[in-house]
């Protein structure tokens, strides 16, 4: 069975098993949280009601993804700025969805 959740403003398609990264959530590594936000559910072609389905998932850690360098400049003013960002992300573990 796969559901569609939203977090973080992205939506994301997960199964039992599967591992996602999603923007930052509360918790410790090994906690236990549940995803509200379920906007479609199915088992293969056919669609299960999205109202009934929870989908439990495992904080595996959180963690920082690639940096994103960001690069100012106005030609010709001798402007120049260069900042870096690294964005807060958890690692989850989905453990069902049901």
């Amino acid at each position: 069975m796969f559901a569609i959740v939203r977090t973080g403003g992205k939506q994301y398609r997960v199964a039992a098993g599967d591992k996602i990264a999603v923007e930052k959530l509360a918790g410790e590594a090994g906690d236990k949280i549940t995803l509200g936000e379920v906007l479609l559910a199915g088992d293969g072609d056919s669609l299960a009601d999205a109202a009934k389905i929870t989908v439990s998932a495992e904080i595996i850690a959180q963690a920082k993804s690639e940096k994103v360098i960001v690069f100012k400049k106005r030609r010709r003013h001798n402007y120049r700025r260069r900042n870096g960002h690294r964005q807060q992300l958890t690692l989850l573990r989905i453990v069902s969805v049901a």
